[in-house]
């Protein structure tokens, strides 16, 4: 498993393409994608919202990660860095941040290699 990180229009989906040479087919939205439908996926884009839809689901953002990661241990993850910044004041929002930041651990633990990226620059963290 591949992870790629970074802030907000950094330019993670992009180097992603280029670099592992995936076809926009292969890639879903993680705000509106169903994981029942990650057979002929190579990578999540926005895992962020994933984690989002997830906790608005009542579901366990940690063990749907660790069940995709099992299920697809080839799988290209493009999460946000959502966690700098002012603190939210909703609690959902505040909520959802730290589940992001738990699942970012997660990925970032089992993935082969982990790179940032910073205004379309790729620093390798891991691998």
């Amino acid at each position: 498993m591949k992870l790629i990180t970074g802030g907000a229009y950094q330019g993670k989906l992009d180097f992603a393409i280029k670099k592992y040479n995936i076809n926009t087919t292969e890639i879903v939205n993680g705000e509106t994608f169903d994981v029942a439908d990650l057979s002929n996926i190579r990578c999540i884009n926005n895992y962020h919202l994933f984690v989002k839809k997830l906790l608005e689901n009542g579901e366990n953002p940690i063990s749907e990660t660790s069940k995709i990661i099992s299920e697809n241990p080839d799988i290209i993850i493009i999460i946000d860095e959502i966690g700098n910044g002012i603190i939210p004041l909703e609690k959902n929002e505040r909520i959802w941040r730290e589940q992001v930041g738990k699942v970012g651990c997660l990925l970032a633990e089992k993935a082969d290699t982990v790179e940032r990226i910073i205004c379309g620059i790729a620093i390798k963290i891991k691998g």
